[in-house]
C-alpha cells in the first residue's frame, strides 16, 4: 500500500488506518460484541494487510488491553493513537463516558494507556474533544508537551469538530487533527485544509460515512443525503457504494489517513482493494461535491 507523509510529524502513514472502536467488547454500548479470539486474529489481520496506522482510545472498553495483548510484539510495524482527556465508570452492563478537562484525568489517561497498550511510547497522543481556552487554561497542552519531552508521546493531537476546530488550529500547537468527513458529511473540508496548510497531519473519521446506505446499521440522516443528492445515478457500474463513500474521503487533496473501524474480514478487504483503486476520476468528485452541496443549501 501507498503511503502519505502525515503532516509534520513525518510519519509515513498508509491511507488507510483502523480505528478500533469495534473491538470495545462486551458491557460497553452498541449490539456487536467481538470475542478475544476474533480480536487477536482481526488485529493481526490488519497488520498482515500492510495497514500502519491503529487509532484507540482509553473510553474504548477493551480496545487498548486487546491491542497491548495481541500485537505489542508487533510494535516496530505500526504506528499508535490513542486519546486522553476520558474519564470512564464501567457500569454492570454499560460503559458510562464523560471527557474531563484536569491534569489528574490526563495523567491516568496516559498511564493506563501505556500499560494497557504494552509500549513505552505513543506516537500520537490526542485530546478527545475539548476547547482550546479551556485545554489552555488548565495547562493541559503544557502537560502533553512534558510527556514529549519525557519520551512517551511523539506528536500532540486533537479530535474535533465545529465550533471548536478553527480555534484550536489558531492554536498552532498541534501536529494532527482528526476531523469527521465524507461527501456525505462534507461541513469540515475547508478546515481540514485550513489545518492541513499549517503543517498539520489530517486523521480523518467517518470516512466511510458508517458503511453508507448498505450498513447494516444505517444512519438515517446519512442515507436521505446520499438519496436526495441521487448519488446512485452517477455511481459507476461495478462500483459500491460504500467504495464511492471511502475513495471520496481519500480523494480530498489533503486526507492523510482515514481511520475504518471494521472486524468483518470481507469489509476490510473491500476496503483494501477500494484504497488500491486510488482517488475517484476529478470530474466525478466534482459532481458529488455540487450535488450535495446542493442538497445542503436546499
Amino acid at each position: 500500500m501507498i503511503k502519505r507523509k502525515l503532516g509534520r510529524t513525518g510519519l509515513e502513514v498508509t491511507p488507510l488506518g483502523y480505528g478500533s472502536m469495534g473491538l470495545r467488547g462486551p458491557r460497553t454500548w452498541g449490539v456487536r460484541v467481538v470475542e478475544d479470539h476474533d480480536a487477536e486474529r482481526f488485529l493481526n489481520l490488519v497488520l498482515d494487510s500492510g495497514i500502519n496506522f491503529i487509532d484507540t482510545s482509553p473510553d474504548y472498553g477493551v480496545s487498548e488491553e486487546r491491542i497491548g495483548r495481541f500485537i505489542s510484539q508487533r510494535r516496530d510495524e505500526f504506528y499508535l493513537a490513542t486519546k486522553c482527556g476520558c474519564a470512564y465508570t464501567q457500569r454492570e452492563d454499560h460503559l458510562e463516558i464523560d471527557h474531563v478537562w484536569q491534569r489528574d484525568v490526563i495523567q491516568k489517561n496516559i498511564e493506563t494507556s501505556l500499560r494497557r497498550l504494552k509500549t513505552d511510547y505513543v506516537d500520537v497522543l490526542q485530546f478527545h474533544g475539548g476547547d482550546a481556552k479551556t485545554l489552555q487554561d488548565q495547562g493541559l497542552i503544557d502537560l502533553l508537551m512534558q510527556f514529549r519531552q519525557e519520551g512517551i508521546v511523539r506528536y500532540l493531537g486533537v479530535s474535533s469538530t465545529l465550533p471548536k476546530l478553527p480555534d484550536l488550529i489558531e492554536l498552532g500547537v498541534f501536529d494532527t487533527f482528526q476531523i469527521p468527513y465524507s461527501c456525505l458529511a462534507p461541513e469540515h473540508h475547508d478546515w481540514i485544509t485550513r489545518a492541513a496548510e499549517g503543517g498539520a497531519g489530517i486523521i480523518l473519521r467517518g470516512g466511510i460515512a458508517h458503511g453508507g446506505p448498505d450498513a447494516e446499521i444505517q444512519r438515517p440522516a446519512l442515507n436521505e443525503i446520499w438519496n436526495r443528492a441521487r448519488l446512485d445515478q452517477i455511481l459507476p457500474q461495478g462500483m459500491s457504494r460504500a467504495e464511492l463513500i471511502l475513495r471520496y474521503t481519500l480523494t480530498h487533496p489533503h486526507c492523510h489517513t482515514t481511520i475504518v473501524g471494521t472486524c468483518d474480514p470481507t469489509h476490510l478487504a473491500e476496503n483494501l482493494a477500494a484504497v488500491e483503486r486510488g482517488p475517484l476520476p476529478t470530474d466525478l468528485y466534482q459532481e458529488i461535491r455540487a450535488q450535495v452541496a446542493a442538497v445542503n443549501a436546499s
